[in-house]
C-alpha cells in the first residue's frame, strides 16, 4: 500500500516539472526575430551597430513625375490621340524583384521634330555589415558610379608647347611631334565617337547644389547615317537612396544637333523635384 501511494506522488511531481519546462520553452520560441525587418544587420546585437539609412521604402517611380513636367519633357505626346497620350504619360515600370530596393520607370514619345526618352531609376542601398551604415555604403556605390562616368578633370589644361622649327618645316605641312594627351584622346567623356563634345561650360561635371552628392553626364552620339542622339544623365544620392535620370533627344533631321543646354536644364529640374519628393 505504501508503494502504491508513493508512485502517484512521483508521477504528479514529474508532470508538474514537465509543464514548467514546456512553458519556458514556449516563451523562448515566441521571442524570436520573426517580426524583424528584412534590412536588419547580422552580427552580435550586443556590439555597436551602424545606423540604418533614412529611407526604408522608395517612391513609386511612374507616379513620381508630375504631369506638367512630363508634358514639358515629352512634347511630342501633346499631338497624340488621347488614349495614346495617356499611355505615354503613364510610363512603363521597370521589372524588379524587390520594389522596396530597386524601382524605375521609362517614357518615350516620337514627335514630328524629334523623339524624346526619359528613364528614372531608384536604388535603396542597404549595408549588411553591422560596422558600415547604409549611408556610408550608398556613398561608396555613388562614388563608383561617378568614377565610371569618367568626368573630365576640373583643373585647367596645361599650356600647349609651341611647335619646333623642325615641325614647321615638315614637307607635308603637318606638325610633327604634336602634343597629345587626355584632351585629344578619342572617346573622352562628354564626347561621342565622332569627337563632338558638350558646349563649353556644359561639360560633364559634379553638381554641388543637388542632394548629398550629384553629377551630370552629357553624351552626343551618332549611329551610322542616323541623326545625332544626345543623352543627359543626372545621378544623385540622398542619404541611402541613389537616383539616376536619363533624358535623351534625337531630332528628326540628320543635320540637327540636340540642344545640350535645354536638355541639361530639364534633367536637373526633374532631379531637384525628385530630391524634394524624397525629403517630404
Amino acid at each position: 500500500m505504501q508503494r502504491r501511494a508513493y508512485v502517484p506522488g512521483v508521477a504528479a511531481l514529474l508532470a508538474a516539472l514537465t509543464a514548467a519546462v514546456t512553458g519556458l520553452t514556449g516563451c523562448s520560441a515566441g521571442s524570436g526575430q520573426d517580426g524583424a525587418a528584412a534590412d536588419s544587420k547580422p552580427g552580435d546585437p550586443s556590439g555597436p551597430v551602424a545606423r540604418p539609412g533614412k529611407y526604408r521604402t522608395l517612391l513609386e517611380p511612374c507616379r513620381s513625375v508630375q504631369r506638367a513636367t512630363l508634358k514639358d519633357l515629352l512634347p511630342g505626346a501633346a499631338q497624340l490621340p488621347e488614349q495614346q497620350r495617356e499611355r505615354v504619360y503613364r510610363g512603363t515600370a521597370t521589372v524588379t524583384y524587390d520594389t522596396d530596393r530597386r524601382a524605375g520607370c521609362s517614357w518615350k514619345t516620337d514627335g514630328p521634330d524629334a523623339s524624346h526618352q526619359l528613364t528614372i531609376d531608384f536604388e535603396r542601398v542597404v549595408s549588411y555589415d553591422p560596422a558600415v551604415s547604409d549611408d556610408d555604403r550608398a556613398q561608396q556605390v555613388y562614388a563608383d558610379k561617378e568614377a565610371a562616368a569618367d568626368l573630365p578633370a576640373t583643373a585647367p589644361p596645361a599650356p600647349t608647347a609651341a611647335p619646333s622649327p623642325a615641325a614647321k618645316a615638315s614637307p607635308s605641312g603637318a606638325a610633327t611631334g604634336a602634343v597629345t594627351g587626355p584632351a585629344t584622346a578619342a572617346g573622352a567623356s562628354g564626347a561621342s565617337a565622332t569627337g563632338s563634345p558638350a558646349p563649353e561650360g556644359l561639360e560633364p561635371r559634379v553638381l554641388a547644389d543637388l542632394a548629398d552628392a550629384a553629377f551630370l553626364d552629357d553624351v552626343l552620339a551618332r549611329a551610322g547615317s542616323t541623326a545625332q542622339h544626345r543623352t543627359v544623365s543626372v545621378v544623385f544620392r540622398t542619404s541611402n537612396v541613389i537616383v539616376t535620370i536619363r533624358y535623351g533627344e534625337q531630332p528628326a533631321r540628320v543635320t540637327e544637333v540636340p540642344d545640350s543646354k535645354e536638355l541639361q536644364e530639364k534633367a536637373q529640374g526633374l532631379a531637384r523635384n525628385l530630391a524634394e519628393s524624397f525629403d517630404e
